[in-house]
C-alpha cells in the first residue's frame, strides 16, 4: 500500500513469523482464548464411542439378519455410519491439535471442517443404501422376529445415549462435536423407535411395521444430515461464523475512536471452533499505537469470539486499492 501504511497484526497467541516492524497485539493477561474448546479434549470420549458402537453394530447386523427384521438392519447401517463418522472426527480433532508448519500456516485447523463435510457425505450415503432395501420390502414382506428387535434394540438405546452424553459439553463450542452428539442423540431416538416396532409387531403380527419403521428412521437422519451438510458447507466456503453478525463487528470497528472508515472486512472459521478476521481501519489522525491494538484483540475475543484479528491502520493518504467492498 506505500509507505503511509503501517500493517499492524493483532495476533491471537503465535507471536512467531512476523516481520519487522509489526506490532503485536497480544493481551496474555485477560485475552481468553478458544484453544479450552478445542475437540482434542474429546479424546476419550471418541475412543469409549467408537468402541462401544462398533461391537454394537456387528451385534445389531447380525441379529437383524437372524430375525428378518429391516429396521434393525437399518439401524445397524445408521450405527455404522457414526462409527465412521466419528472416526473421522476424531482424526480431525488430532489434526487441529498438530503445530502450524511452513506450508500449512495455519496449521490443520480446517480439517475439523472437512471432517463435518465428510460426516454429512458418508450418512446421505447410508440413507440410499437403506432407503433402497426398504423400498424393496414393502414389495416383498418378511416375517419379522419381534422380540429380538425390541431386545436389540434396547441394547441400542443405552449405548447410544451413555455415548452422546460423552460429548454433550461440547456440542455448542464445535459442529465436529455437535454433529458426533446429534447422531448419538438421533441413534437413541431410532433404537426407541425399533423397540416400539418391535412391541407393535409382537401386538399385531403384521410385517409392513418394520420396513414403515426403517422409512421413518430414513427420514430422521436425512433431515440430521441436511443441516450437517448445511452448516459444514458454509464454513468449508469460509462464511461468517453463525454467532457472528459482519454488521455489528462493521459497526463496532468504525466507532472506535480515531476510526474514520472501515474496510476489506473479513470474518471466516479457521476450524469448527476458531475465528479469524482481517480488517483495514482508515485513522486520519494517524497511528494510535499499540494499546489500542491490545484492546481490540481483546474486545474481539470478548464481544464476537474472534481470536485471530490482523488489524491494519490505515493514515488515509492515499486510496486503498482494497477500499471497495466489490474488491477481495
Amino acid at each position: 500500500m506505500g509507505a503511509t501504511h503501517s500493517h499492524d497484526h493483532v495476533d491471537d497467541d503465535h507471536g512467531h513469523g512476523h516481520g519487522q516492524g509489526h506490532s503485536h497485539g497480544h493481551s496474555h493477561d485477560h485475552h481468553h482464548h478458544g484453544h479450552a474448546h478445542a475437540p482434542a479434549n474429546y479424546g476419550r470420549a471418541f475412543a469409549i464411542g467408537v468402541a462401544l458402537n462398533t461391537v454394537f453394530v456387528v451385534v445389531e447386523a447380525v441379529y437383524g439378519l437372524l430375525s428378518g427384521s429391516m429396521a434393525l438392519v437399518a439401524d445397524a447401517g445408521h450405527n455404522m455410519s457414526d462409527v465412521l463418522s466419528l472416526l473421522v472426527a476424531w482424526g480431525a480433532s488430532v489434526m487441529t491439535a498438530r503445530p502450524p508448519t511452513a506450508r500449512f500456516t495455519y496449521g490443520f485447523k480446517s480439517s475439523s471442517i472437512l471432517a463435518a463435510l465428510v460426516n454429512a457425505g458418508l450418512l446421505l450415503v447410508a440413507v440410499g443404501a437403506i432407503l433402497i432395501e426398504t423400498l424393496r420390502r414393502f414389495f416383498e414382506p418378511a416375517p419379522v422376529e419381534g422380540l429380538t428387535m425390541i431386545v436389540v434394540a434396547g441394547i441400542g438405546v443405552v449405548i447410544n445415549t451413555a455415548t452422546a452424553l460423552l460429548f454433550m459439553g461440547g456440542r455448542k463450542q464445535d459442529i465436529n462435536i455437535r454433529g458426533a452428539f446429534l447422531h448419538m442423540v438421533a441413534d437413541a431416538l431410532i433404537s426407541v423407535g425399533v423397540v416400539v416396532a418391535g412391541l407393535l409387531i409382537l401386538l399385531t403380527g403384521k410385517a409392513w411395521i418394520d420396513p414403515a419403521t426403517s422409512l421413518i428412521i430414513v427420514g430422521i437422519i436425512a433431515w440430521g444430515t441436511w443441516g450437517l451438510l448445511k452448516d459444514s458447507v458454509k464454513m468449508g466456503l469460509l462464511g461468517v461464523p453463525d454467532g457472528i453478525d459482519q454488521d455489528e463487528v462493521r459497526g463496532w470497528l468504525a466507532e472506535l475512536p480515531g476510526v474514520g472508515a472501515v474496510h476489506d472486512l473479513h470474518i471466516w472459521p479457521m476450524s469448527t471452533t476458531e475465528n479469524a478476521l482481517t480488517a483495514h481501519l482508515v485513522m486520519p489522525g494517524g497511528h494510535p499505537g499499540d494499546a489500542f491494538l491490545h484492546e481490540i484483540a481483546h474486545e474481539l475475543e470478548r464481544r464476537f469470539h474472534i481470536g485471530h484479528p490482523t488489524i491494519q491502520i490505515e493514515a488515509g493518504e492515499r486510496e486503498c486499492v482494497l477500499g471497495s467492498e466489490a474488491v477481495v
